[in-house]
């Protein structure tokens, strides 16, 4: 007993040495070597298979399901290196210049963002776990800074094994300019995301995967999901703008897609607003399918039985 409780000690501190090497390292090799040599490593990734890989496949196959085989082996290649593109990023972004991050994002629909920003009001950024989502916050940041309002926004995270490593993706998100909070902290938490909303501040949620198992139940994609009720419920709270929002990349840069705000006049209108929201991000998501990092379930029909039957409950 006690030796298996080490051995997982062991590889704890190994993953938490092996994550800050990568921070070290990463950032001191060009950027265009670096980028392939992550590239290459997606498409052995997408070789040999795996749980992510497939799981990637069958969340694509819900997007277009109209793909043949080969059209899904492409979209699945592609996602895989959507997503190193990510982790490569992420271990450059600290030395990366926020100005140029800025610059070399092309936004769209921020016009209800920053009227409401001029207005006092708060605004809820629903993401999926698309593009880079950090670097879409760097932008935010700058533009926040633009604007002539209190740069930073405050987001959740979710809490990883082992704690160092926790805190250090806490760190790094901090040194980029968020507030981070951590989802377990409960009452903690939901005061320090309504005290920014009142502020007439930000707040930024990824929303598309239920890891609480007490979603909301939305159509997305045809087939039943849950989405967490929090950026609804906080919005009608806290009277906040809704702003469904996709990250993605172009060749050399980044883009925020902001869809329309979502109505949540109150309470009860929180399934609706929800449902509304899956149907913005859907949309999103089928222009740049390749650019969505579903490497996890998200319908439950894809979760194991014993939490399938959890989270349908």
């Amino acid at each position: 007993m006690s030796g298996a409780v080490e051995r997982e000690s062991w590889r704890e501190r190994l993953t938490v040495a092996e994550y800050a090497a990568a921070w070290r390292l990463v950032g001191a090799v060009p950027a265009g070597p670096g980028r392939r040599v992550f590239e290459r490593g997606a498409d052995l990734v997408a070789r040999r298979g795996g749980a992510g890989p497939r799981q990637l496949r069958a969340n694509l196959a819900r997007v277009v399901p109209q793909a043949s085989p080969e059209e899904l082996d492409r979209l699945v290649r592609e996602g895989l290196r959507s997503y190193a593109r990510y982790w490569h990023e992420a271990f450059r972004l600290p030395a990366t210049d926020p100005v140029a991050v800025h610059a070399g994002t092309r936004a769209s629909g921020t016009g209800p963002f920053h009227r409401a920003v001029a207005e006092g009001r708060g605004v809820i950024f629903a993401l999926p776990h698309s593009g880079n989502w950090d670097a879409a916050g760097v932008w935010l940041v700058e533009e926040l800074r633009g604007l002539g309002h209190e740069p930073a926004f405050t987001t959740v995270a979710q809490r990883l094994r082992p704690e160092s490593l926790y805190r250090r993706f806490v760190s790094y998100r901090e040194a980029l300019g968020f507030e981070v909070v951590a989802a377990d902290d409960g009452a903690a938490a939901h005061r320090a995301l309504t005290r920014r909303l009142r502020g007439g501040g930000v707040v930024c949620l990824l929303v598309e995967r239920d890891f609480t198992a007490t979603g909301v139940p939305v159509d997305f994609f045809g087939e039943r999901a849950r989405f967490p009720a929090g950026p609804a419920r906080l919005a009608a709270l806290t009277g906040a703008l809704l702003v469904p929002v996709f990250a993605g990349f172009t060749p050399t840069g980044w883009t925020l897609e902001l869809a329309e705000p979502v109505p949540v006049p109150d309470r009860s209108a929180v399934p609706t607003a929800l449902q509304a929201e899956a149907d913005s991000l859907a949309a999103m998501i089928r222009r740049s399918p390749w650019d969505w990092h579903a490497l996890q379930p998200v319908w439950p029909a894809d979760r194991p039985a014993a939490t399938a039957g959890r989270v349908a409950g």
